[in-house]
């Protein structure tokens, strides 16, 4: 499996013939391991230059790119190798046909309601008293039926996810982590900054694995498709937060792997130092790479595979193989 690659100080990416490095201002240079890599997360003031770029479209690099305030800015997305013009038509069929468009959509929030229980479950058999936030989720996706528009199942799901929010000082039990309220753009406590961090990597890594598929990620189905570059990544994201980014946050503080040092307070919101990204990257890439048995297919794959494997479900769904179910954790 491919690797990638992290970049957090000020620098240029160089090439070099068929290889490339990242120099930095004191001119220390750090060569990368082209064959071997998918994409690269820049952190920093990064500049590349138009032979760098050449060399990543042909290797098939992805450039994820966050600013300061670790806001995903956008992706160098090299020119689409797999796409294929029936199933972008496809997606669009099933996007302009509001009951396709919906069912894919219902899907997509019933993952994510289903991994968001499984969530609460687990802590709940570990002595922690979530009874009343699983209780509260339960009925309100009981609520959520077919002859909702989609702006109403997101907000149906929105409010699911609040009271699911609401469970986190209890499962953490670390008042420095107080939940509070969801805040973002900026986020205003520690938990909010991780929350939002964790959740644009995961988009991104959706994105990547979208980029080996047939799929399109301008068209999204829960998130409406316009203007904004991306939007397919962002609903698959949607099943795997729960199971990925916010079991991630869960290990960190636990194991007291960060704390209040790795934050900057601003006088807009707060911010993760490069050190507590460099240790929630680490942490989080542990976990995509943690195997688990997986019944459909009967055999063991990491949780970056699941999510390759949900956009192969969607694939299916679209040329009328079978119909789409999302992943629901099972532990």
């Amino acid at each position: 499996m491919k690797k990638s690659a992290y970049i957090f100080n000020d620098g240029e990416l160089k090439r070099k013939d068929y290889t490339v490095y990242f120099a930095t201002e004191d001119g220390e240079k750090r060569y990368l391991p082209i064959e071997d890599l998918s994409e690269i997360y820049i952190f920093g003031e990064v500049t590349v230059s138009k032979k760098f770029l050449e060399l990543a479209t042909q290797k098939q690099i992805l450039l994820h790119f966050f600013n300061y305030y670790e806001y995903y800015t956008g992706t160098y997305y090299p020119r689409e190798h797999y796409n294929s013009g029936y199933m972008i038509l496809k997606q669009a069929e099933f996007y302009l046909d509001e009951k396709k468009r919906k069912y894919i959509a219902y899907k997509i929030i019933e993952g994510s309601y289903r991994n968001m229980v499984q969530v609460l479950k687990y802590y709940s058999s570990r002595g922690k008293n979530v009874g009343e936030q699983l209780q509260q989720a339960e009925q309100l996706y009981q609520r959520l039926n077919y002859n909702m528009t989609i702006e109403e199942m997101m907000a149906l799901e929105g409010n699911i996810r609040e009271t699911y929010f609401s469970s986190f000082d209890e499962i953490l039990g670390n008042p420095d982590f107080a939940f509070e309220k969801r805040t973002r753009r900026p986020p205003r406590n520690y938990l909010n900054t991780l929350i939002s961090f964790g959740n644009s990597i995961l988009y991104t890594i959706v994105l990547s694995e979208i980029y080996n598929t047939h799929l399109d990620p301008r068209i999204g189905y829960l998130h409406t498709t316009n203007n904004r570059r991306f939007t397919l990544n962002l609903d698959i994201a949607e099943i795997f937060k729960p199971i990925i980014v916010d079991r991630t946050i869960f290990t960190l503080v636990s194991k007291n792997m960060l704390s209040a040092k790795h934050f900057d307070k601003k006088t807009d919101g707060m911010l993760i130092k490069d050190e507590g990204k460099k240790i929630f990257i680490q942490e989080m890439d542990e976990k995509l790479k943690t195997t688990i048995n997986y019944k459909r297919l009967g055999k063991q794959v990491t949780y970056r595979r699941l999510i390759r494997m949900e956009l192969y479900k969607l694939e299916k769904h679209l040329i009328g193989e079978e119909l789409y179910e999302p992943f629901v954790s099972q532990w």
